[in-house]
């Protein structure tokens, strides 16, 4: 089976922050982009996060308009996208929305290495589904995975370990950056990507597909996997 095609989302601050420091969770984006980021989900037929994410947001990740939800339905989709996590670790907090909200046709996956699948497997039950990709989470294996259980098209929503790894392994199809007037100016807070080696190096110039304005959110939409002439 191919791998789902992949949608990386993200909101970030003017200076590239995709958080602040302060405990109260920062909402970066606003309600039309918040309605925008719905209707790409609409569009997937999975979700994946990783436990970062997860322990910081606690996120429901559902589709909440009932119109969206009959379209997905009419169109012979299940309601709700397969929620995605992956874990080094296996901390995962059973309470976590994340279990709970939008899971009644298929519980979610929660991607782990081999050391950490037994304790997930004890402390989730039967609250998800727990694949072990071996020593190492490797994305490739992971999309691989997700190819092999039907899965066509995957949203990414972070965090920074993530968003890094996708981008620097040439996964992602596309990128969907939000950008809010807001800047965070804090060294410590979380970015949207760690250093690391990205396809092509620093002079690569990704393709820009769209410009679009949401409120006081700017969206660019860029397919990584193609090299711009810069024209």
């Amino acid at each position: 089976m191919p791998r789902p095609y992949v949608v990386l989302s993200v909101a970030v601050s003017v200076d590239g922050y995709i958080d602040d420091l302060v405990p109260e969770r920062l909402y970066l984006s606003n309600e039309a982009d918040l309605d925008r980021v719905e209707v790409v989900r609409t569009e997937c037929d999975a979700i994946l996060i990783g436990a970062e994410t997860l322990r910081r947001d606690n996120p429901r990740l559902i589709i909440k308009s009932p119109q969206r939800l009959a379209a997905r339905a009419a169109a012979g989709k299940s309601a709700h996208l397969q929620k995605v996590v992956i874990t080094g670790s296996g901390n995962l907090d059973p309470a976590a929305k994340f279990w709970h909200h939008g899971v009644e046709e298929r519980r979610p996956l929660v991607y782990t290495t081999d050391t950490a699948a037994e304790k997930l497997r004890d402390r989730l039950g039967d609250l998800a589904v727990v694949v072990s990709l071996g020593a190492a989470v490797g994305f490739g294996a992971l999309l691989d995975d997700l190819g092999e259980r039907g899965i066509g098209r995957v949203m990414i929503e972070g965090g920074t370990s993530i968003h890094t790894a996708v981008l620097a392994a040439g996964l992602a199809d596309e990128l969907h950056l939000a950008v809010a007037p807001l800047l965070i100016g804090q060294s410590d807070a979380p970015r949207f990507v760690d250093p690391a080696e990205f396809p092509g190096g620093s002079r690569r110039r990704m393709q820009l597909v769209d410009v679009a304005k949401f409120g006081d959110v700017a969206l660019l939409r860029y397919l990584p996997k193609i090299e711009s002439d810069g024209s």
